[in-house]
């Protein structure tokens, strides 16, 4: 199994799917959103523990390689995703 192909692995187990529109990856019960690339520049571990972190669920937590992403970015993302 390549990199990539476990990264989604791990990612389908935590119960993420994936935006077509935005190209992230997205959990709404955690409320987390990650980034393609951030899923792709960072290995197993930083990705499964960046899945364990416990974010209380109140407001969306993005991962993106950038940083945060622009305030317009995360309503549009918010809006999207309900």
């Amino acid at each position: 199994m390549t990199t990539l192909d476990t990264k989604q692995h791990i990612l389908d187990d935590a119960g993420f799917a994936y935006n077509f529109d935005r190209m992230v990856y997205f959990n709404r019960k955690s409320k987390k959103v990650i980034s393609v690339e951030f899923a792709m520049d960072n290995d197993e571990k930083v990705l499964e523990h960046v899945i364990r972190e416990d974010t209380c669920g109140k407001e969306w937590k993005f991962y993106f390689s950038s940083g945060e992403p622009p305030e317009e970015v995360r309503r549009e993302i918010e809006a999207s995703l309900g």
